[in-house]
């Protein structure tokens, strides 16, 4: 059976290393939450979800990350921030065939890690309709999960992927295999630029943000923005209509707060700079003026300077 390194429990991680772990494949999972391992050491990972709670306690989970050099795939489920740093941690542990999954929010992930990790151990991931949270230490809530789609960084559909996607099947994924990852990686983007800034600073779920007459257009203005750099940068954008295809994303997690929300109101820092925060650079490189975009960034960054955690 596979053996698994994830690095990152929150509420995404968590939910890939309760899954994994309880289709029997071994699970080795590392946070720098102290609270949550421990609390998950003590009493297993409790996951609430719409079919029910459930424990999961054959996961070894450890504040403090450990070798584990026979290990043949490694999650990267931080956030973007954090992502080059586990990228530098797992470097040196690599066997010949081990793989490397991140699957992030924003964009410049597969970058970062590349600092560090050949190109050909690296498979990307975009989670689609995923709605978790951590409710407290050791329990996690999770209310959707629709897609996970995974893509070499080649654009093919390698051996490799092929029985990737077979083992996040097992686990009780739903899992696709695609060619042009960073399209989707794109597209997830505009989602993750609409709505978490926006829902951030207007303090707004995803429904009421659309539903609000003032904060819904600067929403929608923020997207056209980032939406007018990916098609200067020739993304194969799988619609015509950003603005209804942002709207279908909202409207079937209409209750959900972005996690860029949920960290505020923990009083962290988010990873603003990946997301609404990367908009106005990538526009300085194609010629597209960004002002919506710098605006909601200054104002999340404003906010974080009241608060003392800074993310690893």
């Amino acid at each position: 059976m596979m053996k698994i390194t994830i690095i990152g429990l929150g509420a995404m991680g968590s939910i890939y290393a309760a899954l994994f772990a309880a289709a029997g494949y071994e699970v080795i999972a590392y946070d720098p939450w102290v609270e949550h391992i421990d609390a998950i050491n003590k009493k297993g990972l409790s996951i609430e979800s719409p079919s029910g709670t459930y424990t999961i306690k054959n996961i070894k989970s450890s504040s403090v990350f450990e070798a584990h050099k026979d290990c043949d795939l490694y999650i990267i489920a931080t956030k973007a921030s954090g992502v080059e740093t586990a990228a530098k941690k797992i470097s040196p542990l690599l066997g010949p065939n081990a793989t490397v999954v991140t699957i992030q929010n924003g964009l410049g992930a597969d970058k970062e890690i590349e600092k560090h990790i050949s190109y050909n151990h690296i498979v990307l991931g975009v989670a689609d309709g995923f709605g978790a949270s951590v409710k407290s230490p050791g329990h996690v809530h999770h209310n959707a999960m629709k897609l996970i789609r995974l893509g070499e960084l080649n654009g093919k559909i390698t051996d490799r992927l092929k029985d990737l996607t077979g083992h996040w099947e097992k686990a009780g994924f739903t899992v696709q295999a695609y060619e042009d990852i960073q399209k989707l990686i794109w597209e997830k983007f505009l989602c993750n630029v609409t709505f978490s800034a926006p829902c951030t600073v207007f303090e707004k779920t995803v429904g009421e943000l659309m539903d609000d007459p003032l904060a819904w257009p600067v929403a929608l203005g923020a997207m056209d923005e980032a939406y007018k750099i990916g098609t200067a940068k020739k993304i194969n954008f799988s619609f015509n209509d950003p603005v209804q295809y942002v709207s279908k994303f909202g409207e079937n997690l209409r209750n959900a707060r972005p996690s860029m929300f949920l960290d505020h109101l923990a009083k962290k820092r988010s990873e603003i700079m990946f997301i609404n925060g990367i908009v106005p650079n990538l526009g300085i490189e194609v010629g597209v003026s960004t002002p919506i975009n710098s605006t909601l960034t200054a104002l999340v960054l404003n906010r974080e300077t009241e608060f003392k955690e800074i993310i690893k």
